[in-house]
């Protein structure tokens, strides 16, 4: 089958480490300058086995940047602007099920948005309504998927909601329960707006979820002390995290899928604006060209 997406450039959202952990060949950096200020961090853009990738710390170096203050329009319009076309994120989580094991991964299919601090769209000039039904791409992550049948010793649940609270507080217990309630199965503070900013930009996304610990709806073994709680979520975040670079490792090394299968989230502008576009500012068209400009 023919390739559908000829310039398919992957950009991996993180931590500290994700670059040398992955083995990136010698790239650049660059900090794309954006109509939202700076990105979270100067991204990396390097090759891995044929495929070109574009690294971006969430949290800034040396996680300086609590959730609330992610730069999430500025991280999506840069990795845009360098051409990303897919984007595979990952965060730390709770988990809310006793199924999800801390140190497990998930390949999360749905979320729940709770926060209520963020700027949630690009568009304050126009009204632009994109679907957000499948809020994480089918396509990347049926690829991450297949790509986890090759990982031996890894538990990957195949689906799973991620409830995106504020913070950087953690739930109080009866939050956590009404979480549990909600049908929720991860509780975290990054994913959104991170998912719906990318569907506004017309790149697809997929987010590895990486739980820690069971929240505080499972209440702690009274017995162990704080230091060594903390050092145990430290090891599941750990755990979790190698487990999630092996399984980037293992998706970029055929990215066939990606390419003979064009994703939804490519084309989710086409119906979205709902604005008589000779009445939006044209500034702001000019603006934010590298996200909407083909549709004026």
């Amino acid at each position: 089958m023919a390739a559908h997406q000829p310039n398919l450039k992957i950009g991996i959202i993180g931590g500290t480490g994700l670059a040398e952990a992955l083995g990136g060949e010698t790239g650049q950096s660059v900090t794309p300058d954006t109509p939202f200020g700076p990105p979270s961090s100067p991204i990396l853009q390097t090759r891995w086995q044929d495929v070109d990738i574009a690294i971006l710390q969430r949290h800034g170096p040396g996680h300086v940047l609590h959730p609330s203050q992610v730069p999430y329009r500025a991280n999506i319009f840069a990795l845009k602007t360098l051409g990303v076309t897919h984007i595979v994120a990952s965060g730390a989580t709770g988990s809310l099920r006793e199924q999800i094991f801390p140190g497990d991964l998930v390949i999360v299919d749905q979320v729940i948005d709770k926060t209520h601090r963020r700027a949630g769209t690009f568009y304050d000039g126009a009204a632009v309504h994109v679907e957000f039904a499948e809020p994480f791409c089918p396509v990347m992550r049926n690829w991450l998927l297949n790509a986890a049948q090759s990982l031996p010793g890894a538990r990957v649940h195949d689906k799973g909601t991620y409830v995106c609270m504020e913070g950087p507080a953690f739930s109080t217990r009866a939050e956590s329960l009404m979480h549990r309630v909600w049908g929720g199965d991860l509780i975290g503070m990054t994913a959104m707006p991170e998912a719906k900013l990318a569907r506004e930009a017309e790149i697809a996304y997929a987010l590895i979820g990486l739980p820690t610990d069971y929240d505080c709806w499972r209440p702690h073994d009274p017995s162990i002390a704080q230091h060594d709680l903390l050092s145990e979520i430290i090891g599941n975040l750990r755990k979790a995290a190698d487990a999630g670079i092996r399984l980037i490792r293992e998706a970029l090394s055929d990215v066939t899928p990606l390419k003979q299968s064009p994703s939804p989230a490519h084309t989710a502008l086409k119906l979205a604006i709902w604005s008589d576009k000779s009445r939006i500012d044209p500034n702001h068209v000019k603006q934010l060209a590298p996200l909407w400009g083909k549709y004026f």
